[in-house]
């Protein structure tokens, strides 16, 4: 039985209670007989407590939650400040403003009381980043002279949790803060391992694995919150509002997710941005010795792949198939899918 079910049974005995003590009352002015007003305006008053409960009671104190759910932390502490700051400064000028002659001097204190609360959150509000700048400097600042703060926490997507590279990254320490794994990317991983497509099952279960591994393995803690974003199916778009909320970069490899979460303001660490950043730079003239593999699209060249996986297309290489052979770097392209490395065997 539902709460709302229980407080539309509840409203609908008050009002019909209601309905039938004014009916009575107003049965004897009008000389009518008292069962009759009684019953019709008990009626009618069962049936209005029975519609109308959910609207007084229950819907408003849901939008309320909704909107509250939807707010950030960080917006509502800097709200809560300003409220605070506005009520001290009309404590201080009601005082003078209170010796006015009447009736300012009573009007007056209550008007500037709601003027500067209003003032003071819109303000806060408005310069809320720059005021958690301030305030995070001068805590890191103190936390450098004690040891070291913390850094800030990165929300962990499901793609990025699969890909597994991001237990070696976290060994690593280039992540300095604390790794959350919202509950929600915690089901779609047990869904994806569920799956009947041996795949993606075969996926979802490295995940797992992977979470398992950066639990029991990583020097930075990963922890599993319960954090979620009411009124939103979608996983990627809980992550984002979530990340936004929390004021939290997103670590993923996922393009998609990426671009929508810049758009929307959210910084993204995308490890394949990554990976493409600390590969190795060879300029042209640069001698390397690649490993062909297979034959490339034009005519006469050979395809082969350094330790890093870039791609190294080798002119006339096609001869050199299934060897490794030393060659001059020609050309470096860098495009969306990584970096191409164009080159000429050395004997050339």
């Amino acid at each position: 039985m539902s709460g709302e079910f229980v407080l539309r049974i509840i409203g609908m005995l008050v009002m019909a209670i209601a309905g039938v003590v004014v009916g009575v009352r107003l049965s004897i002015p009008a000389g009518g007989p008292a069962e009759l007003w009684a019953g019709v305006l008990g009626a009618v008053g069962a049936l209005l407590g029975l519609v109308a409960t959910p609207f007084v009671t229950t819907r408003p104190l849901r939008a309320i939650r909704g909107g509250v759910a939807q707010v950030s932390a960080q917006t509502m502490v800097a709200g809560l400040a300003g409220l605070i700051v506005g009520l001290l400064a009309a404590g201080l000028v009601a005082f003078p403003i209170s010796l006015l002659p009447t009736p300012f001097g009573q009007l007056l204190p209550f008007g500037a009381a709601i003027v500067f609360s209003y003032l003071g959150v819109t303000v806060f509000i408005m310069r809320q980043n720059d005021i958690a700048n301030v305030w995070r400097g001068r805590f890191q600042s103190s936390g450098d002279q004690s040891g070291g703060g913390p850094g800030r926490s990165i929300l962990l997507d499901t793609s990025v949790i699969i890909d597994g590279r991001i237990a070696d990254i976290a060994r690593t320490g280039f992540i300095q803060g604390p790794m959350l794994v919202p509950s929600f990317v915690l089901i779609e991983l047990q869904h994806i391992a569920d799956s009947g497509d041996p795949l993606r099952r075969q996926r979802g279960r490295r995940g797992l694995d992977i979470l398992n591994r950066l639990q029991k393995d990583s020097p930075i803690p990963l922890r599993i919150t319960d954090l979620d974003v009411e009124g939103v199916r979608e996983v990627d778009d809980k992550l984002v509002i979530l990340a936004k909320q929390l004021r939290s970069p997103i670590l993923t490899n996922d393009y998609n997710l990426n671009r929508v979460a810049e758009l929307q303001g959210v910084t993204v660490l995308n490890i394949n941005e990554l990976a493409n950043a600390v590969k190795a730079v060879y300029l042209p003239g640069e001698k390397i010795e690649v490993h062909v593999i297979q034959e490339g699209k034009e005519f006469g060249q050979g395809v082969g792949y350094l330790d890093d996986g870039t791609m190294v297309v080798v002119e006339d290489g096609k001869s050199d198939i299934d060897h490794t052979i030393p060659v001059t770097v020609t050309k470096v392209l860098q495009t969306a899918a990584g970096r191409m490395i164009f080159a000429r065997p050395d004997s050339q």
